[in-house]
């Protein structure tokens, strides 16, 4: 087997080992961003296979492919998560405890091992054991309800708000939190982390508006849904987009001057009643220039006017590569470690390791040798 691929040896987790099951969605995110801060993560597959260099979520890990039906191969997992700080996996209820590995069987060994759970219905409930997608958490919360044009039924936003908003950052809050407690403790603990908790918390804001009766139901009636003709995207002369959100009257009042609007809207921005007419003609101001040159005229103001970029603009845009927020890595563009640290700072990112790669290298660190390696193999408990 290959050995360990080159992993960044810096940022402000380094020292902290993480186990992730294989899976899909929000824990290979959470694994991905626990090592992109300098944590060491080895993944548990099910199998061997090629390096796959768009595998994002995988990189700057360890992979080691182990069979967990062949006792063996059980028993060298629970071998691997004996020395790690946590362990993340994405499975249904009960899936863990099934095959060996639930909490009860890993803390036996590791009482300071911090188990992260992440599913989408939760640990409980009477929809724990169900499918679901992004699009199903989100709609059981309310806020999927509170998106798109008020006459389509609503779009789905790509899968960023419950699977990665709501599920893999409150996973990895949960985690750390757990981290931070167990230097009181000395003990590990459960989190369960379910997407269909976390948009809730997300949208305390909204929440607020609601009991205040600063919120309709309807769509495209509010300040923050694009009822609101300053908080909309709107098509320019070419068929591109901008972003126009000048809530505060000081930054509104840029955007009437540099766009040409008529100068006693200043006075009544917050007018509901005045709003669908606005938005229509404002529609028509915006669509009078390309993108180009309203991101001319907006340019270093307040107004909070920019441009909306498709993906491949997006990494070319000079704020971006400033920032270098975007980077290609061995010919794959993609984003770089976030948030950003001054004495701890992450290194670029390693590709991603072909699964398995690193399985005789971290069995190795645990005491096996070559000879119970290739029995091991022989026996069909690595794969």
């Amino acid at each position: 087997m290959t050995q360990s691929p080159e992993r960044p040896s810096r940022g402000p987790l380094q020292g902290l080992r993480v186990v992730e099951m294989e899976g899909l969605g929000p824990c290979p995110l959470a694994g991905q961003i626990l090592a992109d801060l300098g944590a060491e993560v080895i993944v548990i597959t099910r199998k061997s296979a090629p390096a796959d260099k768009t595998d994002i979520n995988n990189r700057n890990k360890s992979s080691v492919a182990l069979n967990l039906k062949h006792p063996e191969g059980l028993r060298a997992a629970r071998a691997v998560i004996k020395t790690a700080d946590i362990l993340i996996e994405g499975f249904r209820p009960g899936v863990m405890e099934r095959i060996g590995l639930g909490p009860d069987d890993c803390r036996g060994e590791n009482p300071r091992l911090i188990f992260g759970r992440m599913t989408g219905w939760g640990q409980t409930g009477p929809m724990s054991q169900m499918a679901g997608h992004d699009i199903n958490y989100l709609g059981l919360t309310g806020v999927l309800q509170a998106l798109g044009p008020s006459d389509a039924p609503p779009p789905p936003p790509l899968n960023i708000a419950a699977d990665y908003g709501g599920g893999t950052m409150f996973l990895l809050l949960g985690v750390l939190a757990a981290l931070f407690e167990r230097q009181t403790s000395g003990k590990g603990q459960v989190i369960d982390a379910a997407m269909v908790d976390g948009p809730p918390v997300l949208m305390g804001l909204i929440h607020s508006m609601i009991a205040r009766g600063d919120w309709s139901e309807a769509r495209n009636a509010n300040m923050l849904d694009g009822g609101a003709p300053f908080y909309r995207s709107y098509a320019c002369a070419d068929g591109k987009h901008i972003a126009v959100g000048p809530l505060e009257p000081q930054f509104f009042a840029q955007l009437v001057a540099k766009a040409g609007l008529p100068s006693d809207h200043s006075k009544d921005q917050y007018d509901i009643a005045s709003w669908a007419a606005r938005r229509d003609s404002y529609a028509e101001i915006f669509a009078s220039k390309t993108r180009a040159e309203w991101e001319a005229i907006f340019d270093g103001t307040d107004a909070c006017v920019t441009p909306i970029l498709g993906w491949s603009e997006a990494a070319r845009h000079p704020h971006m590569q400033a920032r270098e927020t975007m980077k290609e890595i061995d010919g794959v563009m993609q984003a770089m470690p976030a948030p950003r640290f001054d004495r701890t700072p992450a290194a670029t990112p390693a590709p991603p390791p072909a699964p398995g790669a690193q399985t005789d290298v971290v069995l190795q660190q645990l005491g096996y040798d070559d000879t119970q390696l290739a029995a091991l193999r022989a026996a069909g408990a690595l794969t």
